[in-house]
């Protein structure tokens, strides 16, 4: 994907301007990221609600949030190739389009099959739009900026999670679930304008130029990439599906919302901090995240019955996670080169996979072992995301500058 630079003249010897983040086009971007992640959390809050008004059991609301994730394993990678042509905010505009279309369809549905077929679409509305948006936002900066870039939209991710899903919840209990999903379509549709009117066009890719999808997989350094997404993702979903049934089981089953705050401000400090050095330390900053995310799963489970210990474990938790779609994102594109694309699609593929993977592994760890054991799985699957990222030193997390 080629990116233009204006050139501007300026006098001999006066210094040149250090590029700026285009914040207007970036932020929409993060609001779309914002609307995928929220969409697909959104019912974990609202869930008994929802049951009693589709009528069925939480069980089987439950597989709301599973079918969206499966929607977005199914499709992005056949989605991406086949749109690969088109030009890149056509397509961001067909894939919020989606959300709105899924979202009212869910706010309006009294029926079960239906509303789990609109969630269905949600899901791939989310394969186009997640295998699209990191490329989308490199494109629009300079080669400097694309790891601030990508940070700046990945903040949608925290936002929906910290923010989004409480706020939705309490809108669910005072207005009804069904507002809830109204509300994100009306933010659906407010983005489509903001996008049209502000988010720069760029082009995608020639005829010519398109590869098979699978021959990403042959780049070195994105097999390395494509296995610590699968397994990362893994082991913070088993914890992050669960917490609240190990709080309960720690006897501090009233304090889960603020556990999760604590997490949430702490990835949104991630972020920021992730955003600013990436450029220069993507491997130095996925160990880190490795180690912290690490710990935090540690000293939960050791000091699970101290409240404060929780927090500081919460807060760990967060300032490892928080980062982290950035740092894959980024490195699956470093690592794709010009297969960036497929590469990020098997990305978005493999994380819903880890996440609808999550929910399955942590459900048999629960009957088999009991709630304790979730913190203790995160450092036990961690272990080989650690040595491959160490391992990965020529291609996949290379070290750069400062590194």
């Amino acid at each position: 994907m080629s990116i233009r630079t204006e050139q501007t003249s300026r006098p001999v010897g006066a210094p040149a301007r250090e590029p700026r983040l285009p914040l207007a086009a970036l932020l929409a971007l993060a609001t779309a990221v914002f609307v995928t992640s929220l969409t697909e959390t959104l019912p974990a809050g609202l869930l008994p609600a929802m049951s009693a008004g589709l009528k069925v059991g939480e069980p089987a609301m439950g597989q709301s949030v599973t079918i969206y994730a499966v929607g977005t394993a199914l499709t992005a990678i056949p989605l991406s190739a086949a749109t690969a042509g088109w030009r890149r905010k056509r397509l961001l505009l067909t894939a919020m389009a989606g959300f709105a279309a899924a979202n009212t369809v869910t706010a309006l549905s009294a029926s079960y099959p239906l509303t789990m077929a609109a969630r269905f679409l949600a899901g791939v509305a989310a394969g186009l739009a997640w295998a699209l948006l990191a490329g989308y936002a490199r494109s629009l900066v300079a080669a400097p900026l694309r790891g601030r870039a990508v940070a700046v939209v990945m903040t949608g991710i925290p936002v929906a999670l910290s923010l989004g899903v409480p706020a939705g919840t309490y809108l669910g209990e005072l207005l009804g679930w069904r507002a809830a999903f109204a509300l994100m379509t009306a933010v659906a549709v407010a983005l489509l304008g903001w996008i049209g009117l502000l988010v720069p066009d760029r082009p995608g890719q020639e005829r010519g130029a398109r590869a098979p999808m699978l021959r990403a997989v042959g780049v070195p350094g994105v097999v390395p990439v494509l296995f610590v997404t699968l397994v990362f993702v893994l082991a913070h979903t088993v914890l992050y599906a669960y917490v609240a049934a190990f709080l309960d089981h720690a006897g501090l089953g009233g304090s889960t919302g603020l556990v999760l705050l604590v997490f949430g401000a702490a990835s949104l400090v991630s972020i920021w901090y992730v955003g600013a050095r990436i450029d220069r330390r993507l491997r130095a900053l996925t160990v880190a995240a490795t180690l912290l995310v690490g710990a935090g799963a540690a000293l939960l489970a050791v000091s699970a019955h101290s409240l404060p210990a929780v927090y500081a474990a919460a807060a760990l938790w967060g300032l490892g996670w928080g980062g982290v779609p950035t740092l894959l994102q980024t490195a699956a594109a470093d690592a794709g080169g010009e297969h960036a694309e497929a590469a990020q699609a098997m990305l978005v593929t493999l994380w819903n996979v880890a996440m609808a993977g999550g929910g399955v592994v942590g459900g048999v760890l629960l009957d088999r072992f009991g709630a304790g054991v979730f913190p203790w799985s995160v450092p036990v699957l961690l272990a080989p995301v650690l040595a491959v990222v160490v391992g990965a030193r020529r291609h996949g997390f290379p070290a750069g500058p400062g590194a």
